[in-house]
């Protein structure tokens, strides 16, 4: 179910009763075709453009419940370049397709973060950045199916962490570094949160997306594939950094950078396919032992906690 379901109804509503009020041209049939102005009998107005009676062109759709879409329809769908307008004060501005934020947008959320990137089917998906306002932290990396998942960096006004995600939490090797041009290289692993006590409330939104104040998605009937829908995120586990040396900045040992997804290639396994050189990933994302002489002459008795 969608949050707002009469933004969910929004593409059938004049199919209920095609009589709502009217001003503007027509072609030969009669049909709205042309610049118009519409008074739906839900209570929406939409002001623009109409090609044989479906909504096709620069619009306006004004709904009764305060939100509002200023943008480029195709054949009665939101498709191409426009703004969408919440009733909670959050906002979108991008691309569409086929009535789904589809391609490069901007969302503007309540709290003042700002996530910009890409799009599909209403998810966040692809290449993408989210800035939190409260900490002025940014994500930069990759995300599938509305998940931080992949190559990425979580950047701090005066440190940065390089490395990988997992459903949202950091997870395997990476490195932090630092201003005064040194790096700490070890491995976040997930380990149970002793505080975590899961509430009746989550157990009904196991897909409720990360971070807070995301918009939930519209769930439509389907009778082709699978929703595109986000995985269930793991509850109850925090991310555990476990740090093993320190090392002169050296942009070699970096993990790789994160690369724009090959949607070609199957999503079956998330964390393999997010970057296109997956044999390097799959070799830096080990974290055993093998790696710790890379790093001898420097470690020494180098004490990690004094950064």
């Amino acid at each position: 179910m969608s949050e707002y379901p009469e933004i969910a109804g929004e593409p059938g509503e004049e199919e209920t009763n095609p009589l709502g009020l009217y001003e503007g041209e027509r072609n030969e049939k009669g049909d709205r075709h042309g610049r118009g102005k519409a008074l739906l009998p839900n209570g929406d107005m939409y002001v623009g453009q109409y090609c044989k009676g479906l909504r096709h062109g620069p619009g306006l759709y004004v709904f009764k419940n305060g939100a509002r879409y200023d943008g480029q329809y195709r054949q009665g769908v939101k498709y191409g370049q426009g703004t969408f307008w919440y009733p909670d004060g959050t906002r979108y501005e991008g691309e569409w397709k086929r009535d789904t934020k589809y391609g490069f947008g901007v969302y503007y959320y309540v709290n003042g973060d700002v996530y910009e990137g890409s799009w599909k089917k209403d998810l966040r998906h692809g290449m993408g950045s989210y800035l939190y306002a409260d900490t002025n932290t940014k994500f930069m990396g990759t995300w599938i199916m509305d998940r931080m998942q992949g190559p990425g960096q979580l950047i701090h006004p005066r440190h940065r962490f390089h490395g990988y995600w997992e459903l949202n939490l950091p997870y395997g090797r990476g490195c932090f570094t630092f201003e005064n041009a040194c790096m700490q290289h070890g491995h976040y692993i997930h380990v149970k949160d002793p505080d975590y006590i899961e509430t009746p409330e989550e157990n009904k939104d196991e897909t409720q997306p990360q971070p807070e104040n995301v918009e939930k998605t519209e769930m439509k009937e389907s009778t082709g594939p699978p929703p595109f829908e986000p995985p269930p995120l793991k509850k109850g586990f925090i991310p555990l950094w476990r740090a093993r040396c320190i090392t002169p900045y050296n942009p070699d040992l970096l993990p790789p950078e994160p690369v724009p997804l090959q949607e070609e290639v199957s999503l079956d396994s998330l964390v393999d396919k997010c970057s296109e050189d997956i044999s390097r990933a799959e070799e830096y994302l080990k974290y055993e032992d093998e790696y710790e002489g890379e790093y001898e002459e420097y470690y020494g008795e180098n004490d990690i906690n004094n950064i």
